[in-house]
């Protein structure tokens, strides 16, 4: 997994640390059937690390002269990649600057 997804994962671990210890409950959206901000991160994380593999994999194969793999498919999908990890980096830095902001609030 790369440097951003595991970057990712534990702001999503810090932040479940901070609800619990305000007294929510972060699993309270899962026990009553809604979509949970956490689970949510951890896909789109998943998502991208699996676009990240593909694009290793399509890579390793054009290398080793597969003739089911063409140069282009690679180049596209290998950038899909790198944009998908860079909206993955500012998804997180904007998460993370929404979390201090919110931590700095007066209560």
């Amino acid at each position: 997994m790369s440097v951003a997804a595991a970057g990712l994962q534990a702001l999503v671990q810090q932040m479940q640390g901070v609800a619990q210890q305000a007294g929510g409950q972060h699993n309270a959206a899962q026990q009553t059937g809604g979509v949970s901000f956490a689970g949510e991160l951890k896909g789109a994380i998943d998502r991208i690390d699996g676009m990240k593999q593909v694009a290793e994999a399509k890579a390793v194969a054009f290398s080793r002269g597969d003739s089911n793999v063409a140069l282009n498919d690679v180049m596209v999908d290998m950038q899909k990649a790198s944009v998908a990890t860079e909206m993955g980096i500012q998804v997180r830095n904007r998460v993370l600057s929404a979390y201090r902001e919110i931590m700095s609030m007066q209560v």
